[in-house]
């Protein structure tokens, strides 16, 4: 049996944060959020809520620095060689580390997804960019950076139709079709 990682899943937050601070991508709130639906859907789906509280605060520990580098498209490997450093001190179960890599690589759906738990983060990660409130959040963040108005709702679309894409959990199909739907309405018309 696996220890319990509570520890090691507070130090991955704490982590995540302090690149947060350091970068300002992404949005603390957007982590926050992320962060809550993994351990609830963890909890539902009697998952190890420790291993999926580790997946979601490492999956885009380096996204801030990809931003700032302008290689955001090697977010995710950056991330993997992070968390990979960030897990060796804890000396961690071989199958623990797996999981974890694994919910890092595979959150944006490029990879097969190889437990429950890296199943859950991805699905988590969904929430950020189709769930309302997780909208509401990057549209706000989008307006900073972006400026222009076509540009913002260009974007967010664009993202809630990859994280669409990536659902894989009947029960958060379930949760966020409706809104996903209603969104593309409002998107539509507001380019009218």
């Amino acid at each position: 049996m696996s220890k319990n990682l509570q520890p090691v899943a507070a130090e991955a937050i704490l982590y995540a944060k302090k690149e947060i601070e350091k970068y300002g991508v992404p949005d603390h709130q957007h982590f926050d959020f992320s962060i809550e639906k993994a351990q609830q859907l963890a909890e539902l789906l009697d998952a190890r809520i420790d291993l999926v509280s580790i997946g979601t605060a490492l999956m885009d520990v380096k996204l801030g620095q990809a931003f700032q580098e302008e290689r955001i498209g090697e977010h995710v490997a950056m991330s993997m060689d992070a968390a990979d450093i960030f897990l060796a001190p804890f000396h961690l179960s071989e199958g623990d580390v797996s999981v974890i890599l694994n919910s890092v690589e595979a959150h944006h759906g490029g990879v097969p997804f190889l437990s429950i738990e890296a199943e859950i983060c991805a699905n988590a990660d969904c929430y950020k960019f189709i769930h309302p409130k997780g909208v509401f959040i990057y549209l706000t963040v989008l307006g900073k950076r972006l400026g222009d108005y076509q540009s913002c709702l260009n974007q967010a679309e664009a993202k809630m139709d990859e994280k669409m894409n990536i659902i894989s959990l009947p029960v958060v199909k379930e949760e966020l079709e409706p809104f996903y739907k209603v969104f593309k309405q409002y998107f539509a018309m507001s380019r009218q």
